[in-house]
């Protein structure tokens, strides 16, 4: 009973209170119900050496009035009512009032090493305070020993690399080169997929969502190899049959490359189904293409398992896009290719003003000296097995989790009302989530119906930090 405390719950509590706009009338009555409880236990969150300095600054509604006024209106926010984030230390966040919160998203699966880890703000300090900005038409060694770093984590012969400020940017580039390279226009993604939203990429991403009306031509999208709610189930080969029917029905026969994720993540933290990738890449290879990995998410230790997530899948890429996790926060991307193809760029001028940024590429050095110092590849699969095995039970207990999935700390839950339909339960996950958001933890929302929970932690997330997670979302399924 450690992680549980004792606490009476009054009519005048609010912490645990539903927003006044209720979501619907069910959940309401069952909230209201358990309001006149005397008594109940309460998840505790695990104890934590770090208080944030006081807070003077503007409240959460006057930054919300100056978002609305100054702020373009397509930038939305989590939760009824939005969270104001002040201060950051490894897994937790803390809001204007000084309260802490179980940091679960990480920033879209962005804090790998934890919110302001004491040596990658060093390095970042460090450098700042020596050049923070010059070209890469001067030399500096940042850039230099980062890529260095950074083409040793690779396979083959991967080993050129090109410094983004996005995954957007990473794609975007990947794109281009693999039409370059081979002569054709023709790239092959998955439905379902998100790669950025720019000219290239929107096509490339196919969730209407994400997709504006502007012209996106030249990309075309397969069947979506997921085992849950795809045609196929878990059959990836399957999958794989509907590529080389693209080839063959919807391009010359030549195409000049096949971009996918190995964890769908905006998508909803889709796993590929086994067998899928090595089917395509023999298919598209076969074709003339180039075979580009998205590991904008999946990458930098996040799987646990592996490094890269691609490596799961026993492929690899010629080109490997990356960006989030590598600079722990910090605008940063990059492309990986090999040399061959790298030459390409040589045709015409190409240049990124501040893509190898001196103080970009030094917290991106630290990032990768930070994974391999502190282990968190290890702990992203041990602890990361242990939670998924954890929202596995609660899949047991609840017939509102339709599917738990992913590796390490990239995880999905998805809620449904009726698990044989597979009806998503968007209401009620938006419920679930101010619920867990009062308890103090945070998670994110994904798949194309918003009805997917994804937990993508700092990769120093504990296994006390994953029972106080589950704890609370059991309590709060417990309420429904």
């Amino acid at each position: 009973m450690q992680r549980f405390a004792a606490r009476r719950v009054l009519s005048e509590t609010n912490s645990l209170r539903l927003p006044q706009r209720c979501f619907f009338s069910q959940l309401a009555q069952k909230e209201e119900s358990s309001l006149n409880e005397h008594e109940t236990f309460l998840p505790r969150m695990p104890p934590f050496d770090y208080s944030p300095p006081p807070y003077d600054g503007p409240s959460a509604d006057e930054i919300l009035a100056k978002r609305k006024t100054f702020l373009s209106p397509s930038l939305f926010h989590l939760y009824s009512k939005p969270l104001n984030v002040v201060d950051g230390k490894m897994q937790y966040l803390f809001d204007e009032n000084g309260r802490r919160y179980l940091d679960a998203f990480g920033g879209i699966a962005t804090v790998c090493c934890g919110h302001c880890h004491p040596y990658v703000v060093d390095s970042i300090v460090n450098q700042i305070k020596r050049i923070q900005h010059s070209t890469v038409l001067y030399l500096n060694h940042a850039i230099a020993d980062f890529a260095e770093a950074l083409a040793s984590k690779m396979p083959g012969n991967l080993k050129v690399v090109f410094f983004t400020n996005s995954g957007t940017e990473a794609n975007e580039l990947a794109i281009m080169m693999a039409r370059l390279y081979t002569g054709c226009n023709d790239i092959i993604s998955l439905r379902n997929a998100y790669h950025g939203n720019a000219a290239g990429t929107m096509g490339a991403t196919a969730q209407s969502n994400w997709k504006f009306n502007v012209v996106q031509t030249g990309v075309h999208h397969a069947l979506n190899p997921d085992p849950y709610r795809g045609v196929f189930g878990a059959d990836g080969e399957m999958y794989a049959k509907d590529v080389q029917d693209l080839i063959d029905f919807g391009t010359s026969g030549h195409v000049a490359g096949f971009l996918s994720e190995s964890i769908q993540g905006v998508g909803g933290i889709i796993e590929l189904a086994p067998g899928y990738l090595p089917a395509v890449y023999k298919s598209i290879k076969k074709a003339g293409g180039l075979c580009i990995a998205d590991e904008v998410q999946a990458g930098f230790a996040r799987t646990g398992s592996h490094f890269w997530g691609f490596e799961a899948h026993g492929v690899v890429p010629d080109i490997v896009t990356m960006a989030k996790g590598i600079g722990n926060g910090i605008p940063l991307g990059a492309v990986v290719t090999t040399p061959e193809i790298a030459e390409v760029l040589t045709r015409r001028n190409y240049f990124n003003t501040f893509g190898g940024n001196p103080v970009c590429t030094a917290a991106g050095h630290a990032v990768l000296k930070v994974i391999q110092k502190d282990k968190l590849q290890n702990n992203a699969h041990v602890v990361g097995s242990y939670l998924k095995e954890k929202l596995t039970a609660l899949k047991d207990k609840y017939g509102i989790i339709g599917d738990v999935r992913g590796r390490g700390f990239l995880l999905g839950v998805e809620f449904v009302t009726d698990r044989q339909l597979k009806t998503p339960a968007k209401t009620e996950t938006l419920y679930i989530m101010d619920k867990m958001k009062e308890m103090g933890v945070l998670v994110g929302k994904g798949g194309f119906y918003g009805n997917v929970f994804r937990i993508t932690p700092p990769l120093c997330f504990t296994k006390e930090d994953a029972d106080y997670l589950v704890d609370v979302m059991d309590y709060s399924l417990s309420k429904m």
